[in-house]
């Protein structure tokens, strides 16, 4: 969240949180207004120009300002990008965090913890499916096309907030008994068969085989249940 530039008097700075302060509240509230529509607009306009047409000045028109004054908000166009990537990955996690049938999935008996894998590994794959704009926004990270600009450390990030949506299905896979190096591949193979079927997925190219991605994902991890079993 942006911190005012304003500096405050000594008469202003109460005990207290900062949220106690009314004024400070209308402009928190007011920053984050004008950010998610700008973060509207640039996501409107990624969609439908992708990374590399979307140059600030269409998103700074989309939401009705002038290029300069998003730097109020952003840094740059891959600021905004990453801003974008890292609310999706926020609703990706809830999605598969909220899967399971139970939480205490570290002492959850064996037949819980599979049944907790399956519908977390079905439900990471879902959000992609029904979200395929969600999957193009986030291809980068899936080893696509890289944008320019991200910091390392928020490359770094953005790949962490990734792997703790998939953490869920290694903490069962260890619950069924896998030790930790078993569970982080079998966890990479999960998500190396998701992509690779989302993606032939959207593009079509699953129909070269006549086969149904929902299928063949649901086969997999089946599979891997019964090896476990």
């Amino acid at each position: 969240m942006e911190k005012s530039t304003r500096k405050a008097s000594r008469s202003e700075v109460a005990p207290g949180p900062p949220g106690d302060d009314p004024r400070r509240l209308r402009e928190n509230t007011l920053i984050e207004a004008r950010r998610s529509l700008i973060l509207d607009a640039a996501r409107a306009a990624f969609f439908e120009l992708g990374l590399e047409g979307a140059s600030l000045r269409e998103i700074a028109k989309r939401a009705g300002y002038t290029p300069g004054a998003l730097y109020s908000y952003f840094a740059s166009r891959e600021e905004i990008y990453a801003a974008l990537l890292g609310e999706s990955l926020d609703r990706l996690k809830h999605q598969v965090d909220t899967a399971a049938t139970t939480a205490a999935i570290e002492t959850a008996a064996p037949a819980i913890a599979a049944a907790n894998l399956r519908a977390q590994a079905l439900a990471f794959f879902a959000f992609y499916r029904d979200n395929p704009r969600d999957l193009d926004l986030g291809f980068y990270l899936f080893n696509g096309t890289r944008p320019r600009g991200l910091t390392p450390e928020l490359n770094q990030q953005l790949n962490a907030r990734l792997k703790s949506s998939l953490l869920p299905i290694q903490q069962a896979l260890i619950a069924l008994g896998q030790p930790e190096p078993t569970a982080i591949a079998e966890t990479t193979a999960i998500f190396a068969q998701a992509v690779g079927l989302l993606i032939l997925n959207q593009t079509g190219r699953i129909r070269l085989f006549r086969q149904d991605a929902q299928s063949l994902f649901e086969r997999h991890v089946d599979g891997l249940l019964a090896r476990l079993a």
